[in-house]
C-alpha cells in the first residue's frame, strides 16, 4: 500500500492492492479514465463521483439507435460486483438497474426495464 494525495481533493489516502488477490480497490470501478499526469489517483469518494459524472454524460447522449449499434459500455471489462449508485439503486425493497448497467449488459431483455436504453421501457412496450 502506498499513501497518495488525491489529485481532485488533495486528501491523503491508501492506494494499492487491498484484497487477497492483490487487486487495488479502484479496480472495482469501470476503467473510464486513461492515465494522465494531471489526474493521477483519486480517493474513493472522488473517484466514484468522477466515474458517475462521466457515466451520466455518456448516458445523457444515449439513444436507442446508439445503444444498439455503438454501445461502448458493452465492451468494457466485466465487473465482478455491481456498484450501488452506479449500476443500481434501491427503491422500496427492489433493486433497480440503471441505464449504465443495462448498457454494460449489452443487449435488451425486452422486459420493459424502467431505464432501458434500447427503447423497450414499460411505457413504450
Amino acid at each position: 500500500m502506498k499513501h497518495k494525495n488525491c489529485s481532485r481533493c488533495g486528501i491523503i489516502f491508501q492506494c494499492g492492492s487491498a484484497d487477497e488477490a492483490g487487486v487495488c480497490w479502484c479496480n472495482k470501478y469501470p476503467p473510464l479514465f486513461t492515465p494522465d499526469p494531471l489526474i493521477n489517483c483519486m480517493c474513493e469518494t472522488c473517484l466514484q463521483e468522477a466515474v458517475k459524472q462521466k457515466i451520466d454524460g455518456y448516458v445523457a447522449e444515449m439513444t436507442p439507435a446508439i445503444a444498439m449499434t455503438d454501445n461502448k459500455a458493452a465492451v468494457l471489462p466485466k465487473a465482478k460486483h455491481l456498484l450501488e449508485g452506479i449500476d443500481y439503486y434501491n427503491e422500496n425493497s427492489f433493486i433497480v438497474f440503471t441505464t449504465w448497467q443495462l448498457l454494460k449488459r449489452g443487449y435488451c431483455c425486452k422486459n420493459g426495464c424502467r431505464h432501458c436504453p434500447y427503447g423497450f421501457k414499460k411505457d413504450t412496450v
